[in-house]
């Protein structure tokens, strides 16, 4: 079985976590709700949209994506993503590095009070 996270913003399923240079997810954000924002230093990120519409916050970047759009979060740069619209934004998240665990985490700003710096 695949693992599964229910997070405050909506969830994701790992497709993934086969091999120690990657892990890949699958991550629906509820409509209006966003990720922390937040950065890595064990990996980078590769997303692809699917379907919904939604706004990347990377570094001191503002990117409107929809679906069929990628992009790339380098190792270390500050990012969060969010649903615009009123549907579920949906991405294919691709991790590449040398550790995947969700304690690479480091939060600068959060919705729902998790901030970790």
């Amino acid at each position: 079985m695949a693992e599964c996270g229910e997070r405050p913003w909506g969830h994701y399923v790992v497709l993934d976590d086969s091999a120690d240079t990657h892990k890949v997810k699958r991550v629906h954000v509820n409509p209006g709700l966003r990720l922390s924002l937040q950065s890595h230093s064990k990996r980078s990120e590769h997303w692809f949209v699917v379907s919904g519409t939604g706004l990347v916050w990377r570094d001191d970047e503002r990117i409107a994506v929809t679906p069929g759009c990628s992009i790339d979060i380098p190792v270390g740069a500050r990012h969060r993503i969010e649903a615009v619209g009123d549907e579920p934004l949906v991405f294919v998240e691709v991790q590449h590095g040398t550790y995947f665990g969700e304690d690479d985490i480091v939060r600068f700003d959060d919705d729902y009070g998790r901030v970790t710096r």
